[in-house]
């Protein structure tokens, strides 16, 4: 298997035909539509163009980078500079790393290519706890969080709070109260009450149990960063060396950065920096059921199970029915529970979105955290792309 990043460097003549047709001018796309005589690729291409300009004209807010891959082949890969320095002088721009409008945090880490993931980390986050539970037979999804979370002054004397499973924490169900639904400014959200700590899973272990683990989903970034913790249980390793060694190396990626929390662990939830191009290869080993060049990196069925809808409709008030699967976002399933898009989703518009029947991985990263932009990227998959692939 060619993988992304070769596929980035020398682009075959079939990708720059594509280019070139996605150059065409509006009256050419309509002569196209109404003959009927569009291929699928030809659609596909005038609807990536569209979307290009809508971007270009800032209908979608500020983007930084739309990449559209399919069977391995970069058919898009646009860029676009945002001078953030200027629309941030307006807000508070304290440097610090929580400080959402920081630039020298965000959206790019120090001006260099990395751009924050923000929860797309809790995607990749589950990516490792399941290449440490595939090496480490002793431990599986059923085991007690609690059990691996040692050396904590917290008792645990509620019994509900015992008995979080780690699929607990991998489906947002851990039963933890816990408020991250309103704006991160909010200084009663939980996220930016976790984020302003000194310790960050001590903060988490002392919240109270509100229901009954594996009950009911609430959205629970502290859960992802209590599976951070399980895996320096299970491995020894911190999670960023455990992902330099098993993740990132594996598939060529040598420049990323993490956030280091104030007790010296990872912010597993969103700390994660990664270019565009390295985020797409992500794509691209789940695609392959979790395969890279012939080597497997982390099983095919915690790929499967991972972006399974597990939970169903999570979100009603997305207006769309959403699941859910192991820190994966089920976009778009069938009747009998077939997953049909999967994403990794991210503050700001982070998004990784795959279409396995197409074979098909979309990136877009984007700072949309003070104004809501007209048109939303994390749709366009779903609205315009596949319906083009889908034309005849």
């Amino acid at each position: 298997m060619k993988t992304i990043i070769n596929r980035i460097k020398k682009l075959s003549f079939s990708i720059l035909f594509i280019v070139a047709l996605i150059g065409c001018d509006s009256k050419n796309k309509e002569s196209i539509k109404d003959t009927q005589k569009a291929t699928p690729q030809i659609a596909l291409s005038v609807v990536i163009d569209s979307i290009n300009s809508e971007i270009s004209n800032g209908d979608y807010g500020l983007i930084d980078r739309f990449m559209v891959i399919q069977n391995d082949e970069v058919l898009a890969d646009y860029k676009y500079k945002q001078d953030y320095e200027t629309i941030v002088q307006k807000y508070d721009t304290t440097n610090h790393q929580y400080n959402f409008n920081s630039i020298e945090w965000h959206p790019y880490y120090k001006q260099t290519e990395l751009h924050s993931l923000q929860s797309v980390t809790k995607s990749i986050t589950s990516i490792l706890l399941g290449i440490a539970l595939d090496l480490n037979e002793d431990y599986n999804v059923d085991n007690k969080a609690m059990s691996l979370l040692t050396g904590y002054d917290n008792d645990f004397l509620d019994k509900r709070k015992q008995n979080i499973s780690i699929e607990d924490l991998l489906t947002m169900r851990s039963g933890l109260q816990w408020n991250e639904e309103t704006d991160h400014n909010d200084t009663t959200n939980d996220c930016f009450m976790l984020e302003s700590s000194d310790n960050w899973i001590e903060y988490i272990l002392s919240k109270p149990m509100d229901t009954i683990p594996g009950t009911r989903f609430v959205y629970n970034g502290g859960g992802t960063v209590l599976l951070g913790k399980i895996i320096r249980t299970i491995t020894g390793k911190r999670i960023d060396h455990w992902a330099e060694e098993k993740l990132f190396e594996p598939l060529g990626i040598t420049d990323y950065y993490w956030k280091e929390t104030p007790d010296g662990e990872i912010d597993t939830e969103g700390g994660l920096y990664l270019k565009a191009e390295d985020l797409a290869k992500i794509g691209s080993l789940f695609l392959n059921k979790g395969n890279w060049n012939d080597k497997q990196i982390v099983s095919e069925g915690w790929v499967t199970t991972s972006t399974s809808s597990l939970l169903k409709n999570v979100k009603p008030q997305w207006q769309s029915v959403t699941g859910y699967g192991y820190q994966w976002w089920i976009p778009e399933y069938t009747d009998n529970g077939k997953t049909t898009i999967y994403s990794a989703n991210g503050y700001g518009g982070q998004y990784l979105m795959i279409a396995p029947e197409h074979n098909l991985i979309i990136v877009f990263n984007g700072w949309n955290i003070n104004d809501e932009p007209e048109k939303s990227t994390y749709r366009a998959l779903q609205d315009r792309i596949i319906p083009a692939l889908k034309h005849k």
